[in-house]
């Protein structure tokens, strides 16, 4: 026996849902994927989908995003990797004169550093988007 219309609640789950979503604090987002992953956001954030869920035996919301993050490479012209940073910061204050002083002092990563780069950077990704997905214990 049906006590009401589920379209109803489902409507008022997602108005819930959109609220909690509404009030979400991006800089303590921001704040948190930089201290914990190293990341910082581009300006554009797509919220894909909002839910209550179980998480340890508790209720949880669960919100999922697609960001983009920012990467800068900066490669020699033997096209060998001499740095990569999620952090734009990075090399906004390094112009020409900057890199033309530093050349010398720049030695390029070696294949099995640029492999363990590359991984780490995979696997901080994965651990943010985890973090995103499921939130804090």
């Amino acid at each position: 026996m049906k006590l009401t219309n589920s379209e109803i609640i489902q409507e008022s789950e997602k108005e819930f849902i959109d609220t909690i979503n509404a009030e979400l604090d991006w800089e303590a987002i921001e704040k948190l994927l930089l201290e914990k992953h190293g990341f910082t956001l581009q300006d554009e954030i797509d919220y894909k989908d909002g839910d209550l869920v179980v998480y340890n035996n508790k209720i949880a919301y669960k919100f999922d995003f697609e960001i983009k993050v920012p990467l800068s490479v900066i490669f020699n012209r033997q096209g060998e990797c001499l740095k990569m940073s999620t952090l734009r910061d990075d090399f906004e204050d390094e112009n020409e004169n900057d890199l033309s002083q530093k050349k010398d002092t720049l030695t390029p990563i070696n294949p099995e550093q640029q492999n363990d780069t590359v991984a780490q950077m995979a696997s901080n990704i994965a651990s943010m988007i985890s973090e995103i997905n499921h939130g804090d214990d």
